[in-house]
């Protein structure tokens, strides 16, 4: 244990050893006799402990119930993916017992902070947010601030929104009047009148101390009301303003009372537009999570009085495929050091695995806090769609790479499949059966390359023999062409379809250029050539609503086509076999009638009000002689 550490967290230290890791010690069996031994002797304690890589850098810290089961898992159990590579660096080990799980705890968070070890998540915001410093004066100054000072000053916040924290400060400044100058007023300065009066006193907005105007008792009960209303119980406020318009108006300074009124009333119109969850909740924290992929967000809420006063959303990025429940208790410990909360209550969505002292964990099921936790994720969601809108806004074509990066991820593809092709069949009982093709080019639908494909040599319902000749016609094309191949084709279908358009592929030679898919309608099931098993992918996952996406695009597109030819052979036999009748006459007859049956039953009349009478006539004397 280094003296710098042993500075650092004096209160935490009871013990602290170094073990010496062999480079292979990624599994237990590769541990020596020694090693092994010293792992059995680790106590059954509350703890922390350190990993350290060959260079003696420290790459990661974790804290622990029990140190002796949580260290020794990491060489017992078969590890994979990013824990692997984390254990396999590991050259040295130290550890510190602490009396308390709370302790391991804050410990942990403040070696996170103080090293930032490669393999730990540090809970922190990438961005600089204002604060409200009210400074260690006199007479003391508020203003807005992102650099935190070790001064002696107090510091409020921080504010997500540089707007709440402008009305809030606006607010203030129309309520209380306070100096904005930089003077240092001490009793010698303000007995010296050197400084004057400045513009801000004569438009009212400070009283000044600078001239002994305003005593020093009077300018700190308002700094005391003021840090009252930055905390955000704001009716504590209310109810000293309205005592004193009260007292003024006993005294018949109807001047100052009605002041003193409008003052309320600014103030009452600034509690109206905070957010009101619940009168009966006091001071209580919110803490809610979601995670998305790669991706942890924490929601936090302050509620003070029953309003929402505060709320900051962070995102982090994992490392070793943590999950909110492995995060969630420094999630606690950051949140309420950084907006320096005293509630002695916190919801959260599920039960913390560390107890802390003078806090009570609620996980609410119902009622107005599960409303409260319900609110906070809420806020994660606006948080992520915002996001996404700032990163369209930047990169146009972000969600197109995102998308066809999943798809390549998911269906194990060599190639970003920037090209993508599907096919669908569509027929009646082996009538006028057509093919359909749906494109998209860098993950969005490309409407202007769908293609139809009128059936030629195929008779009846015969799925196979379909797909074979579109597969035929359309990549022979393309390879007598040279043009460019697709880098995925997607069919509708199962083995079968599947097996029919690979051996198209096959004949052409292209067979190793494309990645050929198809697609299960029941259970949504992807096969690939040479599997015999299926791919079954996220229900939720991008990648596979695009590949339905295009699916039901080539089936709605060819069962468009289908019943325009279906329709044009109806009209072909039925109407058109009548002298003097062409297509268009016939389609306007169909339009307005909808069958030929009814037609034959429609009197003369209503014909001629259709097509005109003397059509009218040849189609009357057709079905009725």
């Amino acid at each position: 244990m280094t003296r710098e550490v042993m500075q650092f967290c004096p209160i935490f230290l009871i013990f602290a050893k170094q073990i010496s890791i062999p480079s292979k010690g990624a599994r237990m069996n590769t541990v020596s006799d020694e090693i092994r031994e010293t792992l059995r002797i680790l106590p059954e304690k509350p703890g922390v402990y350190q990993y350290f890589d060959e260079q003696d850098e420290l790459i990661y810290v974790g804290k622990a119930k029990n140190l002796k089961r949580r260290v020794s898992s990491y060489f017992h159990k078969e590890q994979e993916g990013k824990v692997l590579a984390l254990v396999m660096k590991i050259k040295r080990l130290e550890y510190i017992v602490v009396n308390t799980e709370a302790d391991a705890l804050l410990l942990e968070n403040n070696l996170i902070k103080r090293y930032k070890p490669r393999y730990n998540i540090l809970l922190k915001d990438d961005k600089t947010y204002p604060w409200l410093c009210l400074s260690n004066e006199d007479f003391p100054r508020l203003f807005p601030t992102r650099r935190i000072l070790q001064d002696g000053s107090s510091y409020f916040g921080p504010y997500p929104s540089v707007k709440m924290l402008n009305t809030l400060l606006e607010i203030i400044h129309e309520i209380y009047p306070l100096r904005t100058c930089r003077h240092h007023l001490d009793e010698r300065c303000i007995a010296s009148k050197k400084v004057r009066l400045c513009l801000e006193y004569h438009m009212k907005r400070c009283a000044g101390p600078c001239q002994g105007l305003q005593t020093q008792a009077e300018y700190n009960e308002q700094i005391a009301q003021i840090k009252t209303l930055i905390r955000g119980h704001i009716n504590p406020v209310l109810q000293s303003l309205h005592r004193q318009m009260m007292q003024a108006a006993e005294n018949l300074e109807f001047k100052k009372a009605q002041a003193l009124k409008t003052k309320m009333e600014l103030l009452q119109r600034y509690q109206s537009k905070s957010t009101v969850v619940n009168a009966s909740l006091t001071d209580v924290d919110v803490l809610g999570t979601m995670e998305d992929g790669q991706n942890i967000y924490f929601n936090y809420l302050r509620v003070v009085d029953g309003r929402v006063v505060q709320a900051h959303t962070i995102e982090v990025r994992k490392k070793l495929e943590e999950t909110p429940a492995d995060l969630l208790e420094e999630a606690i410990v950051e949140f309420r050091q950084q907006f320096k909360s005293q509630a002695a209550e916190i919801i959260l969505p599920f039960t913390p695995s560390f107890e802390l002292k003078g806090l009570k964990c609620t996980v609410p099921q119902a009622g107005e806090k599960k409303k409260l936790l319900d609110l906070s994720v809420q806020n994660i969601k606006y948080f992520i769609l915002e996001k996404s809108k700032r990163m369209d806004l930047t990169d146009p074509d972000r969600r197109g790479k995102e998308l066809m990066s999943q798809l390549q991820k998911a269906l194990g593809m060599e190639k970003l499949p920037l090209h993508i092709e599907c096919f669908d069949n569509s027929n009646f009982e082996g009538d006028y059966p057509v093919g359909a093709m749906t494109v998209s080019r860098n993950g969005k639908l490309s409407k202007r390359d769908y293609r139809h494909f009128n059936i030629r040599t195929v008779t009846g319902a015969n799925d196979y023999a379909t797909m074979e000749e579109v597969f035929t016609r359309h990549y022979g094309r393309l390879v007598s062409e040279g043009a460019p191949l697709p880098q995925l084709v997607i069919v509708d279908g199962g083995k079968g379809q599947l097996s029919s358009a690979y051996k198209i592929l096959s004949e052409l030679g292209i067979e190793k250029e494309i990645f050929l898919i198809g697609i299960a309608e029941r259970l949504e099931e992807i096969y690939k050539v040479g599997d015999p098993l299926p791919l079954l992918l996220d229900k939720k996952s991008e990648a596979l609503r695009h590949i339905q996406l295009l699916r039901d695009e080539a089936h709605r597109f060819g069962i468009t086509h289908y019943r325009k030819r279906h329709l044009k052979g109806l009209i072909k036999t039925e109407l058109t076999d009548i002298k003097g009748i062409g297509a268009e006459t016939a389609s306007i007859l169909l339009h307005y009638f909808h069958s030929v049956k009814k037609i034959k039953e429609t009197s003369l009349e209503e014909l001629q009000a259709c097509v005109g009478k003397a059509k009218a006539e040849l189609v009357w004397k057709h079905f009725h002689g």
